[in-house]
């Protein structure tokens, strides 16, 4: 189809989006596909379907605890009620505990919500580390600039020791992605955080799939160097315009199709990732650094007509709280990464601070297996940058970074990240405060089973890489 055409097609598409009604999160609710004769959209299908089940799992009442509820709220010797793998009572009053339930005494200990990272490579850029690993890892297909077409789950090896660190952090989801070297580097994952043998087993059962894209000087430079497209930054962006170009027609015939018009159009992995965008039913994190990129990016989406569900990375986010707010957008930032590379330069302590202050969504996240085991530290650094900067954040604000806003990114709020009735009893019991370098995770609890538990080496999950080790043989005596 010529260019005109194409550009045609993508206009009604990005006209309907903006015309019809939107959500509470901004997504474009006209662009969703409806009606049982479009169940066979290719972009719909699950090839890999979840094959998660609880862990075996007691009843339990968790008493006389400081509870941060990841919804705003702190309470005093309040008690918890876990049953059937959701959280059913909250409340400082007294809560009967049922038949056979476990009581948990939590005097002087905190409970939160299980923490959420939104940015993990754990298990597609596993440890151990190889060299090999430096030359071709699996955490991106570097052949081409555009590969919606790849999964990072069909890179993840399960036994990564990182999975057992997060979770010794607390961490009882993640969201793993491919690396940033592509403009559109594929599709994400949303992982429970158990112990498993498959990938399957560990998958968040009917989870948004999400895409990976990058601006900036990662793809720049990535290919640049190689001599192939891109090679500046208005090529980072024509690229990603085309890609979407091509997916608008691809959509549009797939519809025609469905409705009973024409012919059935041929599968194209690229372009089905990139229509699932386009019908709303995939997230979009965009890896991305300064304010400049990321105002330039919220334009591309609205011309092609799709939902920019988080920035990751945002380092120069706090210049354009403004432009979150009303884009429904999140940014996903680090507490204090900055200057390592140029686009980076301008990466200020007080980011997540102020983006929150404007009442823009951010979160803090990983992007990093040793960052992956303190989240909690890492919202604890961005808590105390906002003190100091005159603003008064409580920790019952700052632990919605890690796990209701981490929720929200993930399009999983109504399941996951706050302690609320009906909601999974993803819970972690800490020792203290929760932002103290001083304490640690000593029970988590995920779907209500106890999945990890600091006093009993046999609820320390062990990765095949570890096992036989000196180390490993003396915990468990």
């Amino acid at each position: 189809m010529k260019l005109a055409a194409l550009s045609l097609a993508l206009a009604l598409t990005a006209s309907a989006a903006q015309a019809g009604p939107r959500g509470e999160d901004g997504r474009p609710q006209s662009a969703r596909e409806h009606g049982a004769a479009q169940a066979t959209l290719p972009w719909k299908r699950d090839p890999f379907p979840s094959t998660y089940r609880p862990l075996p799992r007691q009843d339990a009442l968790i008493v006389d605890a400081t509870v941060l509820d990841g919804a705003g709220h702190r309470f005093e010797h309040a008690n918890l009620l876990l049953r059937d793998g959701k959280i059913v009572a909250l409340s400082t009053q007294a809560i009967a505990a049922p038949a056979g339930a476990a009581t948990i005494d939590a005097k002087g200990r905190w409970v939160t919500p299980g923490i959420i990272d939104v940015h993990s490579h754990d298990g597609d850029f596993s440890a151990p580390f190889t060299s090999l690993d430096a030359q071709n890892s699996d955490v991106s297909e570097g052949s081409d600039p555009i590969t919606p077409n790849v999964w990072a789950e069909h890179s993840i090896a399960v036994q990564d020791p990182s999975f057992g660190r997060a979770l010794a952090g607390g961490v009882t989801t993640l969201q793993i992605l491919p690396g940033s070297s592509n403009l559109i580097g594929g599709r994400s994952v949303v992982l429970k955080n158990v112990p498993a043998t498959t990938v399957q087993a560990m998958k968040f059962p009917d989870a948004p799939y999400g895409v990976k894209l990058a601006c900036g000087e990662n793809p720049k430079y990535n290919y640049g160097e190689k001599g192939r497209f891109p090679t500046s930054r208005m090529g980072n962006v024509a690229g990603v315009r085309a890609a979407f170009l091509e997916a608008a027609e691809y959509r549009a015939k797939w519809l025609d199709y469905a409705g009973g018009h024409g012919k059935r159009p041929d599968d194209d992995l690229k372009k089905d990732t990139l229509a699932g965008v386009l019908a709303g039913d995939i997230r979009v994190h965009w890896h991305c650094y300064r304010a400049d990129d990321m105002a330039t990016l919220f334009d591309v989406a609205r011309e092609a007509g799709f939902h920019i569900d988080a920035f990751h990375h945002a380092v120069e986010a706090y210049k354009i709280p403004q432009l979150f707010v009303a884009n429904h957008a999140c940014a996903v930032v680090w507490s204090d990464w900055w200057g390592y590379k140029m686009e980076a330069l301008d990466g200020i302590r007080e980011n997540a601070a102020f983006v929150d202050a404007a009442g823009a969504c951010v979160t803090l996240h990983s992007d990093s297996p040793w960052l992956g085991q303190r989240l909690r530290l890492e919202a604890g650094k961005a808590l105390a940058a906002g003190r100091r900067a005159g603003l008064a954040i409580g920790p019952e604000r700052a632990i919605e970074w890690i796990t209701l806003n981490s929720a929200k990114v993930l399009g999983l709020d109504a399941r996951i990240g706050s302690l609320e009735p009906g909601k999974n009893a993803d819970v972690v019991i800490w020792s203290g405060d929760p932002f103290s370098v001083y304490v640690k995770a000593d029970q988590v609890f995920i779907d209500g089973a106890v999945v990890y538990d600091r006093g009993n080496p046999a609820r320390h999950p062990r990765s095949d890489f570890e096992l036989g080790q000196p180390g490993m043989a003396a915990e468990a005596e």
